[in-house]
Parts: C-alpha cells; structure tokens; sequence
C-alpha cells in the first residue's frame, strides 16, 4: 500500500452546540406564547377526578391518584445541547427532566429515553455518549432507562419521560403557598449565562466545570421535602429564569413574592459576563412575556433584568415554606451537598406578582 492509497482521517465531529439554533431550557418556547397556545385548552382535573395535577397552574409534572396510598407522577422533557461534551450533555438532560419529578415530591421509578439526532452528521459513538451519560445519571437516581423512542433529526436532540410516585397528601404543587411562607432556593443561578459564554468561546475550565456541577445536581431533596411539615409548595427553577417561576408561585397562590436580590447565590462570572453583553436571547423573551407582573426596585443593578430572567437548564428547587420550617430545609438541602441553598424572599398577602428589592 503507497501513501495514496492510505484512508484520509476521519472528519472531526462537528460540536454540538453549532447544530442547533438553542441550548438547554433556552430552547423553551416563550411563556407569554406558550399560554396563548394553551388558552384554548379544557382544564382535565373536573373531569377526571383522579388527575390531582394537570395543566392548569403550568406545573412541573402530572400527578394521576391510583389509591389512598399512591399517586403516579409523569414528566417529559427533553432540549438540544447546552454543551459540547456528549456525554456531560445526556448527563445534564436527564437530572432536568428528573428534576420535576423530585419538584412534586415524588420519588422517580423509571425513565424512557427520547433521541432525536442528525445519525449522518455526528458520529455514532458521540451519540451513544449521549445516551451513556442519561443512563449514569438515571443509575445515580437508582432508576432504570427501560425504553424509549428514536428519531433521525436535523438538530441533535435528548431528553427522558420520567414516572415517579408519591403520596397523594404529600403532593407539593406550585400553587400552595401561603402568606408569611419564606422561599428557599436550592442552587446558584446562571446557567444560560455560562452556557452563552461556552458557545463565544469564553468560559474557562473551572466556569465549564462550576456550570456543569450545577445542572447535573439531582435535586433529591425534593422528596425528602415532601414529608416535611409545613412545606406549601414548591417548583424548580428551569427556562423561565427565576423571575418566571417565582411568578407562577405568586400567581398560584395569589400572594406577592418578595426577593431580596441581594440574597441570590450566582455561579461563578455570571455577574461578569452580563457586564460584557454575554446572555442569551431567552432574557428578552421571557422579560416580554411576563414583565408586567414584576417589580425591580430602581437600585437594582442595570444587569439585574437579565440575571433575574436568565433561563436555567436543571435549575435549583424552589420552596415555599413555613417560617419555623426553614432551619429543617436548610438542613435537608446542606446534607445532600447543595451548600449553595438560602432564604431569597418570603411571600404576602397582596396582588399577584414578584417585587425585587
């Protein structure tokens, strides 16, 4: 055999973040958008009596009562890479969608994997690296993948549908806060933020490594949470930024959210970054389509807007407890390493919306 007739290397994989127009919870559709998509939809829970949690305060999870003793939670979600690394890509997909089983205070049982990739554009093995760190992290949660659905697509795509179970009297719904409640978040913020400063060829190893560390937390708290007295509710805090979400406890429970910017615990450089311009487009979008039901007191920094509606791929849980309760939440998050979680605010009587002081 002469040099000619040797095969050329094979073609460097393409990185993954440059075969999708998203990444992570970004890719989520808008939310003044999604509930004009879904305004016309029939609320399920009057007809069908056992449907504890459907559709109708924009929860984490469906929540369907089999017995006195059981309910089955249902979740699916899935987006296209927040990363490069495939297999810190499966990882990441799969501890989001695990997480709103655990934002209900259920405990999973089971996932089914959903895979949409471009199979002639990116290597088998990359994709199969994909699918390995899912599996790991379903393993972490002592899970199995038992299954799921495949699609060759133009934009590489994963995610799981995730079942769990949880007592009926122990749901922990978006919903059921009460004034005098203190909210508790369980992990630093700035995901989107990072993830935009990845894709400029901006973050270093360590901001690559702190981001990382953060979404692939499981939040298993959470079910831990649900056995706790004076718990009210609780949601996790994913594409609609914390802004969004603390919005949709306010709402549910008509109260106002209180939270003290201050207080809020950052990912390393996120600060920095917005400084620079470094943010997603998912910032605008979700500010336009709930602005109107916020209120940013006037010393805010000018980059407060944007670090408060930053969209969070496998965000922190957010809970709303009783006063006396706090010191027993803290305590549960601290023992299963989440050294970041703090009381951000508390929530009053009065008209439906988030006030940041």
């Amino acid at each position: 055999m002469n040099d000619n007739d040797r095969l050329a290397p094979a073609p460097a994989a393409p990185r993954l973040t440059s075969l999708s127009h998203g990444g992570g919870c970004g890719c989520k559709i808008a939310p003044g958008v999604l509930s004009a998509l879904l305004a016309r939809s029939t609320p399920l829970t009057a007809a069908f009596p056992n449907l504890l949690v459907g559709t109708e305060t924009a929860d984490d999870a469906a929540v369907y009562k089999l017995n006195d003793e059981q309910a089955i939670v249902a979740t699916t979600d899935f987006f296209m890479p927040i990363v490069d690394d495939p297999y810190d890509f499966g990882r990441i997909a799969a501890t989001n969608a695990l997480s709103d089983v655990y934002a209900m205070g259920g405990k999973p049982i089971l996932a089914l994997a959903l895979v949409g990739m471009p199979i002639n554009v990116l290597p088998h093995e990359v994709i199969a690296q994909v699918l390995r760190g899912g599996e790991d992290v379903c393993a972490a949660a002592g899970i199995p993948v038992a299954g799921g659905h495949s699609i060759d697509s133009v934009e590489p795509i994963y995610g799981l549908a995730a079942l769990g179970v949880v007592h009926p009297e122990r749901v922990k719904r978006n919903a059921s806060a009460r004034a005098g409640d203190v909210l508790v978040l369980g992990k630093p913020l700035g995901v989107g933020v990072l993830s935009a400063a990845l894709k400029k060829d901006l973050l270093d190893d360590a901001g690559y490594r702190a981001m990382v560390d953060a979404a692939t937390m499981l939040n298993k708290p959470g079910a831990a949470l649900a056995e706790l007295e004076g718990v009210h509710a609780m949601t996790d805090v994913t594409g609609f930024g914390l802004l969004g979400h603390t919005l949709e406890i306010a709402r549910g429970a008509n109260l106002t959210a209180r939270v003290r910017y201050a207080d809020l615990p950052w990912l390393p450089g996120v600060e920095a970054f917005v400084a620079q311009g470094v943010f997603t487009g998912a910032s605008g979008r979700n500010w336009a389509s709930y602005g109107e039901g916020v209120t940013l007191a006037p010393q805010l920094p000018d980059s407060a807007r944007t670090l408060l509606t930053d969209p969070q791929t496998s965000g922190g849980l957010l809970v709303a407890c009783a006063p006396e309760r706090v010191d027993e939440v803290l305590a549960l998050f601290h023992a299963d390493g989440f050294d970041a979680a703090r009381v951000i605010g508390e929530l009053t009587a009065g008209p439906a919306r988030v006030e940041v002081a």
